[in-house]
């Protein structure tokens, strides 16, 4: 019955081109109903595409290291650019997503915000505190599993003050056990000295979000006095403002808090320093062209 009918017509009635209609009567003819099948609508054949061997080197990579396009570019010798289309072909989840332990995925993607940088080193510098549940001795559910009994109620957490360089990236972090005015007061003094030991001696501004301990705190207030630093805030309900703060937390969660299953407080602690000297001077930074931070210092005589 439909062979009577005109192809045209039958276009017009389904709402596509007689083009594309003819091409569909045309493979049935030819291939019966397996040329109906989908298809892609790519070349049969891309000559210039990464080799099979090279994708498996970059997806293992990925699997082992739980890090970004830079990282594993590193590791493989594969183009950063290369790495990502690699990972977005394969349908790889980002990091953000990712459990930072196994590597699943646990969250769906967000779209990043505006992004801005300073001019120089000391322009701004982010402050803020993450703050970590404590690791009970012998190691708590992330050494574990989830099914064993593990201790860990009462044992309080761990306050991990960060402060980043805004053009830089050059990072400093203490596990202090609060995040009083006075603590923040202290870690911004010492922080500061940090920088003054890496060439950056003047901290124009400190940029933090609206908590107590930096907005009221008269000694914080007196910290910055004393640096010369005018103190600003985010907006209410704006955390993505003081973003490289929050993202230098998330890093620090995923590379140093929760990369490994730590059998004590302490040992997580200690391994803290190790990995803010790789932060600085070995880590790629997908913001500084794949370089660390310490490439954007001026040399020190």
């Amino acid at each position: 019955m439909f062979d009577r009918r005109a192809v045209a017509h039958v276009a017009a009635e389904l709402g596509v081109s007689r083009q594309c209609a003819h091409r569909w009567v045309r493979r049935f003819r030819d291939q019966g109903w397996a040329g109906l099948a989908e298809r892609r609508s790519g070349p049969r054949a891309c000559p210039s595409r990464t080799p099979v061997k090279t994708e498996e080197r970059v997806l293992a990579a990925r699997d082992e290291l739980r890090a970004g396009p830079d990282h594993i570019a590193a590791a493989t010798g594969v183009p950063a650019r290369t790495v990502t289309r690699i990972l977005r072909r394969h349908g790889v989840p980002v990091l953000a997503a990712c459990d930072p332990l196994t590597g699943t995925r646990i969250r769906a993607s967000r779209a990043s915000e505006r992004r801005y940088e300073h001019d120089a080193p000391g322009e701004m510098i982010h402050l803020d505190v993450k703050k970590l549940g404590r690791i009970p001795d012998g190691g708590g559910w992330r050494a574990h599993g989830r099914g064993q009994a593990v201790r860990v109620r009462g044992i309080g957490y761990d306050f991990v003050h960060t402060a980043i360089d805004d053009h830089t990236r050059l990072a400093y972090a203490e596990v202090l056990p609060d995040e009083k005015g006075t603590t923040t007061a202290a870690f911004l003094t010492r922080a500061a000295a940090f920088f003054a030991g890496h060439g950056i001696t003047r901290i124009h501004r400190v940029l933090t979000d609206n908590a107590k301990n930096y907005r009221v705190s008269a000694a914080f207030q007196q910290a910055c006095a004393q640096l010369g630093a005018r103190q600003k805030f985010t907006r209410p309900r704006h955390p993505w403002t003081n973003g490289k703060a929050e993202r230098l937390n998330r890093t620090l969660a995923t590379e140093w808090a929760y990369r490994r299953p730590y059998t004590s407080n302490d040992q997580r602690t200690q391994a803290l320093k190790p990995w803010l000297e790789h932060y600085n001077t070995t880590r790629p930074h997908s913001a500084l062209g794949g370089k660390p931070p310490i490439t954007r210092l001026s040399p020190r005589s």
